[in-house]
């Protein structure tokens, strides 16, 4: 009796051995995973998981550095502390990692973005505030600051730097409310030495104020050498072809780089979004045969991603990843609209990542 029941039992563990060694490794027939397994599907899909982190990882890092150099376009760099002269009539403005030390004179700091911090005391410095001699105030990330003398002054000066009273700076531009040491003003210099953008009169750029659907057609126009058009376009109220904007909504619309409303009209007038200004240079993009994919979804990390209109998801998603466009507060904000100096950056970061 007691062989016929061990025949049996080894009878049954043949039969679950013929079963398991039938089935795929690490399947529920065989839960146990083979080293062919390993070094097989799971090993090969794993690498390609960890490249692409990796890939992802090293993309976010190079746009950041390139943001950081990008920045400081138009301004001079010191590897290391050098000696530099101060006036009331020559300011010294400092972008983000640079650094500065009062040697002799009397001067103040002011803060139009960002944060400064006195290395010496370890304080934050507020805008306005007094230079005190032989201490080190450090501009932190995304800072832009404008050192002015009260008569005449001396100190040292490493990292990005400009000096409007050097013989070797560049001529200030002719614009009163564009201070040198403005977040801005990089890629206001950009885009008026360009001729991208032209000031609102003689002596002002106006970077308050609200950007239009046509002026910033106008802009992309002008960044493709203002070719030529033809006469007539699609949308009814835009049919003066002294109006401004008249060539430039022409060409868009004959290239398919804007598009109107529902009821025909284009408005010109009417204040851009955010958004509407991701899809039109999306779309100008894929005009000029640029790569308009996006790797990744840093699109979705932002809190408002779901307020974006259905016709501009891709171009969002495409503007975020290039950090052409940028969260406002941690937010897309994509109905907003967009003040001049926040166009000239977003055109300065476009022609830097697309070209």
């Amino acid at each position: 009796m007691k062989r016929t029941v061990a025949a049996g039992l080894v009878l049954v563990m043949l039969v679950c051995m013929s079963t398991a060694s039938a089935s795929p490794a690490g399947s529920s027939g065989d839960p146990l995973i083979s080293q062919s397994f390993l070094d097989g599907q799971f090993a090969a899909s794993m690498q390609t998981e960890i490249a692409d982190a990796l890939g992802a990882a090293t993309d976010l890092a190079i746009n950041k550095l390139e943001e950081i150099y990008r920045d400081s376009v138009g301004y001079s760099f010191a590897p290391r502390f050098m000696p530099i002269s101060v006036s009331a009539d020559g300011p010294v403005a400092l972008t983000t990692g640079a650094s500065f030390i009062l040697l002799s004179g009397s001067a103040s700091l002011t803060v139009s973005g960002g944060t400064v911090v006195n290395i010496s005391t370890g304080s934050e410095v507020s805008s306005g505030s007094q230079l005190t001699r032989n201490q080190r105030y450090f501009c932190t990330e995304n800072t832009r600051v404008l050192i002015t003398a009260d008569s005449s002054a001396s100190g040292l000066v490493d990292g990005s730097y400009y000096n409007e009273g050097s013989a070797s700076a560049q001529q200030p531009l002719p614009f009163t409310d564009t201070p040198a040491g403005a977040w801005f003003f990089p890629a206001v210099e950009y885009v008026f030495k360009n001729e991208l953008f032209a000031g609102t009169t003689a002596t002002t750029f106006s970077p308050g104020t609200s950007m239009t659907r046509g002026m910033f057609v106008t802009v992309l126009y002008r960044l493709d050498g203002r070719p030529a058009v033809g006469t007539g376009g699609d949308f009814t109220d835009v049919k003066n072809p002294e109006a401004f904007y008249y060539n430039a909504v022409t060409w868009a619309s004959s290239n398919n780089i804007v598009r109107g409303y529902e009821n025909g009209t284009f408005q010109p007038n009417r204040s851009v979004t955010r958004e509407e200004m991701a899809a039109i240079m999306y779309r100008y993009a894929a005009y000029k045969d640029r790569n308009v994919s996006a790797v990744g979804d840093v699109f979705s990390t932002f809190p408002d991603s779901g307020e974006v209109s259905g016709f501009a998801i891709d171009a969002v998603r495409w503007a975020v990843y290039l950090e052409i466009i940028r969260g406002s507060g941690g937010k897309l904000l994509p109905r907003n609209t967009a003040t001049r100096a926040e166009v000239a950056q977003i055109i300065f970061n476009y022609c830097d990542k697309v070209g």
